[in-house]
């Protein structure tokens, strides 16, 4: 109930990125970046909705806990 903050995530440019460093490589840079993404919105309050590829969509209950979360995970 109330206001909900939706936040999405999305690496540019994935296909070359994995073209650059190779399936195996980009699978471990992918599992960090998912840990990094997680964990800035867990300990912001944020609630994930769904993922697919390298893309993630969280709800927060704030505008300023979506944020901060964008921000820690930079």
């Amino acid at each position: 109930a109330g206001t909900v903050t939706f936040l999405f995530t999305d690496i540019e440019g994935s296909t070359k990125l994995m073209d650059e460093l190779g399936a195996d490589r980009y699978a471990v840079a992918l599992a960090e970046h998912r840990q990094v993404v997680r964990r800035a919105c867990d300990e912001r309050g944020g609630v994930e909705v769904d993922t697919q590829g390298d893309a993630f969509f969280f709800a927060f209950s704030s505008a300023p806990g979506a944020a901060a979360a964008a921000q820690a995970m930079r």
